[in-house]
């Protein structure tokens, strides 16, 4: 999708409006719904510019398009770039990211965002579901770090932020292929933090302190019951990656950081 058909102003220069993130360019991988839509939407917000970046150009069985969450971000004031992006695929990966610094000059920060759900036990569990999962949820992190890292250190510094799950610590609740592949992503990140202290970026990770009913979640949780003191509005998550995507490696980096806890509910 071109940014024309989005109905985008243009993308600029990366230079946004006034914020905490004025003047940076983002790349949020999975963005056309849920949790990635709600921290492109909190990243903009902030001034950033935004690659929003995923496989959704059209709607499908689960709502969110690319195009159609730069266009809110746009109409909202922001500046925003829809590019479509398959995370599990490195061509299409190298050439989204191409396309953001050809439209904005460079990468900042970058989201790791695109996940996909299967939480059935490890018996029941087609192998071509785990597979997916580790595809998406752990190769597509390593994919689009890989591609943009070079960007950031080119900028001198930055922040990567890879988002998790509390799911990671629920040891007592069994396994699943989720879990599983959202903890080798955590892995992978505290130990780039330490790698890349040296080129000045920040490397997180973020995870919902409760559960987002977002599509997704909605189309493959299996139809469970959420108590609504569980469950956590996607805006917070996104004031916590606003937060996160403010540093380099002189401020908060190597952690894993659940979203209530990073940015206190008032």
């Amino acid at each position: 999708m071109s940014v024309g058909e989005s109905g985008t102003r243009g993308p600029g220069n990366g230079r946004g409006p006034g914020g905490p993130l004025a003047g940076k360019v983002a790349f949020v991988a999975g963005a056309s719904r849920g949790i990635g839509a709600a921290i492109a939407q909190g990243l903009a917000d902030a001034g950033a510019a935004v690659a929003v970046a995923a496989r959704s150009e059209t709607e499908g069985r689960v709502p969110g398009t690319i195009g159609a969450v730069a266009a809110r971000i746009e109409a909202s004031g922001g500046r925003a770039l829809p590019v479509p992006c398959d995370v599990s695929d490195e061509e299409s990966v190298e050439q989204a990211v191409a396309a953001t610094v050809s439209a904005f000059g460079g990468i900042d920060v970058l989201i790791a965002n695109a996940g996909v759900l299967w939480m059935g036990p490890v018996e029941t569990t087609p192998l071509k579901r785990w597979q997916r999962c580790i595809d998406v949820n752990l190769t597509g992190v390593f994919l689009v770090t890989k591609a943009v890292l070079p960007q950031l250190k080119a900028r001198g510094g930055g922040s990567m932020i890879a988002i998790t799950t509390t799911g990671v610590d629920m040891i007592d609740r069994g396994a699943n292929a989720y879990w599983v592949s959202k903890a080798a992503a955590e892995r992978l990140y505290l130990g780039l933090a330490s790698d890349l202290r040296g080129d000045n970026i920040a490397v997180n990770c973020l995870s919902p302190s409760r559960v987002v009913l977002t599509e997704g979640w909605q189309a493959a949780g299996g139809g469970r019951e959420i108590p609504e003191e569980m469950v956590e509005p996607p805006e917070t998550i996104a004031r916590a990656a606003v937060l996160l995507a403010g540093q380099d490696a002189s401020g908060i980096t190597g952690t894993v950081q659940r979203s209530e806890i990073l940015v206190p509910q008032g």
